[in-house]
């Protein structure tokens, strides 16, 4: 019984792995998703259930983080670290559903330059955090973790200044003002992953700072 309590290192990082796995495939069907609005493709209803799909499978694998917490006596970083962790890539998840939802909830039709470009600085946010989470547990590679961390505020801080200039755009044409009202929340549903991805690398950076 005592055995049941000491779970092996892997177990933790094939679960944390497995839900940086949804992330990225989340944050790929949104990107593909808005690269789509405005063409004749048939795809849109298609990724928008990928997206709740990833999320979804996110949940099974935040319970299972959870469970996993509760029975072992041993984990390789503390439990709160692992925690806000699971609990950091289940939020961006649920931020990119947040964004599928909206396409059909603010009648987005068709896509902005601003708007793609954002959905693809997010794709190269979570493919980075993914890699992070891979070596999480790997000491010899902790600079690159660190490096990985760094990448994404990087990506962060160009997609706020992204959309400042997007939104000065969008309230130029008083004539549009109900379209550009949409689209301003549309494009702060997209900050807003971003916004979660820079906090979770920097739960990664702290954790291996704290445990290096």
């Amino acid at each position: 019984m005592f055995s049941g309590m000491m779970p092996h290192r892997k177990e933790f990082f094939e679960l944390l792995n497995a839900h940086a796995d949804r992330v990225i495939a989340a944050a790929n069907a949104t990107l593909r998703l808005i690269n789509t609005l405005g063409t004749q493709s048939s795809e849109h209803e298609a990724l928008v259930k990928e997206i709740v799909m990833n999320e979804r499978s996110g949940d099974k694998i935040k319970m299972e983080m959870v469970a996993l917490l509760h029975k072992s006596f041993i984990t390789p970083f503390s439990r709160d670290e692992i925690h806000a962790l699971t609990l950091a890539l289940d939020q961006i998840l649920g931020k990119l559903q947040d964004v599928a939802n909206a396409v059909g909830m603010y009648h987005i039709t068709d896509s902005t330059p601003e708007s793609r470009e954002l959905a693809a600085l997010t794709s190269d946010a979570c493919l980075r955090l993914s890699r992070a989470v891979v070596v999480l547990g790997d000491k010899t590679r902790t600079k690159e973790a660190i490096n990985l961390c760094h990448e994404i505020e990087e990506i962060e801080t160009k997609a706020d200044k992204l959309l400042k200039k997007a939104i000065t755009r969008l309230f130029a044409d008083e004539g549009q003002m109900w379209t550009a009202i949409r689209l301003r929340e549309f494009y702060f549903l997209q900050e807003h992953v971003l916004d979660q991805c820079q906090y979770t690398a920097r739960i990664i950076e702290e954790i291996l700072i704290e445990n290096a």
